[in-house]
């Protein structure tokens, strides 16, 4: 990631804690004590960072991954919530039958059953994109519903808990969870996600398939003319990638975090981690700095509601300046770089 784009970054990160410090005192809170909940509620304690933030920022990270990775093949993934909302539904159905196996054979069948998951729950889109040419936004955005809704049925039907008395799942077979840090809450999940990074960033910077994504990405129909590169299929597997990694994330949030199924399980990961990609450039290492950024937004907001009073949502004000500041910064590059390419300035820089 440039220079540029971490100033961008820390840029809107301040922006949005400004914003935040004068509307709560504004509203006639106490912004010195929120803000300062804030930081020890995210990074106050060791218990603090690894229980809390880096938890929460694990799901971010893989599901800004898979965004990152169809964002730069000019796929708009808006489905991720239901992505991982599949990959969780799967992981806990293959979960509850995997008591028998060693613990690693487990692991392996809950995680590849949410990958799978995810990415059959975004082949309609991928089909509706690639047979009829319709735009994925709409279609991943309201398949997000979808899945709500089912998670919300099997909960009360047939994954409901054995005792029928609340809506969730019975908890999965041990041997189907992810190892914690001991004295800790953090799991295995974060290693996922740092490998997941630095797979991805080879695959950008070292292949030649990246370099087609990128290429499809940046420019679909001069790919096709100057690479010869068929750039909906291209686009197409990326969506497919993506929403494998969303169920990949809903998957180990069952395994390492609830160890069941209920209503609610994500709190809105799939949305938080478009800002995620965002933030963090569609670079890899970008990504996981801006998920333990947000994960720390999710832990604090607590710890900010607790010790100072301050409704929890109040962060999201902060997230919402992030994305504006990103998206407004973007669109100037790119105005700049179309104004510099300009006839007419072409013109009025030349000698004479």
């Amino acid at each position: 990631m440039r220079a540029s784009g971490w100033l961008v970054g820390a840029g809107a990160l301040l922006a949005g804690l400004i914003v935040l410090a004068l509307g709560l005192e504004f509203a006639g809170y106490d912004a010195g004590a929120a803000l300062g909940a804030l930081w020890s509620g995210a990074f106050g304690s060791w218990y603090a960072l690894s229980s809390a933030t880096l938890v929460r920022a694990v799901p971010l990270i893989l599901i800004g991954l898979g965004l990152a990775l169809a964002f730069r093949g000019g796929a708009f993934n808006i489905g991720a919530e239901g992505q991982f909302y599949a990959g969780a539904i799967a992981a806990t159905w293959i979960g509850l039958s995997v008591g028998h196996l060693p613990s690693p054979l487990a692991v392996a069948a809950v995680l590849s059953g949410a990958v799978l998951a995810g990415a059959l729950w975004v082949a309609i889109p991928v089909l509706l994109r690639v047979r009829y040419g319709v735009l994925e936004v709409i279609s991943t955005l309201l398949l997000n519903f979808v899945a709500e809704a089912l998670t919300s049925l099997l909960v009360q039907g047939p994954l409901q808990e054995s005792q029928h008395i609340y809506p969730q799942s019975d908890p999965i077979a041990e041997s189907g969870r992810l190892p914690l840090l001991p004295g800790t809450r953090l799991h295995a999940g974060l290693a996922l996600a740092l490998a997941g990074a630095l797979l991805l960033h080879w695959v950008f910077a070292r292949t030649l398939w990246g370099f087609h994504l990128r290429a499809v990405g940046l420019g679909p129909r001069a790919a096709e003319i100057a690479g010869r590169i068929d750039s909906r299929w291209m686009t197409a597997l990326a969506l497919a990638l993506s929403g494998a990694i969303a169920g990949l994330a809903g998957g180990v949030e069952v395994s390492g975090v609830s160890y069941a199924l209920f209503q609610n399980l994500s709190p809105g990961y799939g949305f938080t981690a478009i800002a995620v990609a965002l933030l963090g450039r569609l670079h890899p290492f970008g990504v996981v700095l801006a998920g333990l950024l947000f994960g720390a937004l999710e832990a604090g907001a607590g710890a900010m509601q607790r010790e100072a009073d301050v409704p929890a949502v109040a962060v999201y004000v902060v997230e919402a300046v992030v994305i504006i500041v990103v998206l407004l910064a973007d669109s100037a590059r790119r105005y700049g770089a179309t104004t510099l390419a300009s006839p007419a300035s072409v013109v009025r820089r030349a000698p004479g």
